[in-house]
């Protein structure tokens, strides 16, 4: 077995963090072992020294490193990678003693841990984690249809047209978001190029960057310091610690009055953000040039084509109008199923499972919801199996709340409206109380 030499030379015995809810790491026993612990991440019993690698997802790799288990997070977005396994392998690793094991495995909750593996393992020896052909063709179809009918529509009713263009940009990304998680087809390349395309032309951003934020989102949901989505300033605050950061008399004016500017106009302008500056910056900097082309595809499609009859200034307001539609579909949908939920502090860590039961709503099932919501109102369970078609959360939600109910854990389901008004109005809540010092 590849080992480092700090892991031979040095002692490696941890005095262990407190795991589970309200855990916080204790001191290590001295200098020398918080130097071996930091650099260390835990991955099915082995200690993998990762100082001096540079992970391709970028800093997620952080939050695993000295402390928690990171196997959970390792399966889910690498399982399908056997590029990722090799360069795993390819580190320098040792096995965990019993006492590290004892501090960092399992992240405290080891019968939870078996019970967990044990369903997932039942799901996949079933068929759950495969693609199926006839789901992959009804979504990529729907997609060219509404396209098509919306550009039938908008010469004879524009207001029809837009609204039916919006709402399929913002299915665009629900579909690239199965893809992002390499649950569409399975097969990694081609998942890719489906993302590439679908998230380029049909919402002009960037795959890869959403691939290494929405995985940091996924290792930690709801985790202070963590959870890429808990970043949102200077537009938006969605809990009482990220607004007290707040800067300016602007800025805690704007949050004051978020609750009602957020569907309208705050989810328009960070698309905004990300279509003009920060996705196109990345794309760039990452020389992501089928990304690049993807934006050009796009631009050229609606400015040479549908719109090269429109003014410019007509062509613009056209443009946003549509492009608010499809913000205001996703992300404010997307904003039911975390946002309103307390948040876990940046010393705490919870076992995967306890991440989906902790810090994710699901919204209450039936045909039309399943549907607007591209069967993401089962978060709790894509939370849990993200490599999982998502069109199979349905079939083992009972199966999950089974599991939750045997450890004492929360299954949140709430109906689609109350959970809406929930969101806004803590949206509201936080930014009232912006001036309030929060620990």
């Amino acid at each position: 077995r590849t080992t480092s030499s700090a892991f031979h030379s040095k002692k490696t015995l941890l005095s262990p963090p407190t795991m589970g809810k309200g855990a916080q790491q204790q001191s290590l026993t001295s200098s020398v072992v918080g130097d071996v612990a930091s650099k260390s991440v835990l991955i099915e019993g082995e200690l993998y020294d990762v100082s001096e690698f540079k992970h391709p997802g970028g800093s997620i790799i952080k939050q695993f490193k000295g402390a928690g288990d990171a196997t959970d997070a390792f399966q889910e977005f690498h399982g399908r990678s056997s590029k990722a396994k090799k360069m795993l392998k390819a580190l320098p690793h040792e096995r965990a003693t019993e006492a590290q094991k004892k501090g960092r495995a399992f992240n405290g909750r080891e019968a939870l841990a078996e019970d967990y593996e044990a369903l997932r393992s039942d799901l996949e020896r079933e068929g759950f984690f495969a693609p199926n052909a006839a789901e992959i063709v009804y979504r990529l179809g729907e997609i060219v249809l509404m396209h098509a009918l919306g550009l039938y529509v908008l010469p004879k009713n524009f207001t029809a047209g837009i609204l039916i263009l919006g709402c399929v940009s913002g299915r665009c990304g629900w579909l690239m978001h199965e893809a992002g998680h390499y649950s569409l087809t399975s097969k990694i390349s081609v998942d890719r190029v489906l993302q590439n395309v679908l998230y380029g032309v049909g919402c002009g951003m960037s795959a890869a960057w959403w691939r290494n934020q929405h995985n940091k989102h996924h290792a930690t949901p709801q985790k202070l310091k963590h959870d890429v989505d808990l970043d949102t300033l200077p537009l938006v605050a969605f809990h009482a610690a990220i607004a007290s950061e707040a800067k300016g008399s602007f800025t805690k004016f704007w949050l004051k009055l978020q609750g009602a500017l957020f569907v309208p106009l705050s989810t328009l302008l960070v698309a905004l953000g990300w279509q003009i500056y920060l996705h196109p910056r990345h794309s760039l900097r990452a020389k992501k040039y089928g990304e690049l082309a993807s934006y050009l595809v796009r631009y050229v499609a609606i400015f040479g084509v549908v719109l090269k009859d429109y003014s410019w200034p007509a062509a613009i307001g056209a443009y946003l109008l549509y492009d608010q539609v499809g913000a205001a579909y996703i992300f404010t949908n997307f904003a039911l199923s975390h946002t309103h939920l307390p948040v876990t502090k940046a010393d705490e860590y919870l076992h995967w499972v306890e991440y989906a039961a902790n810090h994710t709503t699901n919204i209450q099932a039936g045909p039309i919801c399943n549907w607007w919501m591209a069967n993401l109102n089962f978060q709790i369970e894509h939370h849990l199996f993200p490599s999982m078609p998502q069109f199979r959360h349905k079939v083992i939600a009972p199966r999950v709340k089974a599991l939750f109910e045997k450890h004492g854990l929360s299954y949140d389901v709430r109906p689609y409206f109350s959970c809406l008004f929930e969101t806004l109005w803590n949206l509201h809540a936080v930014g009232n109380h912006i001036d309030n010092k929060t620990d």
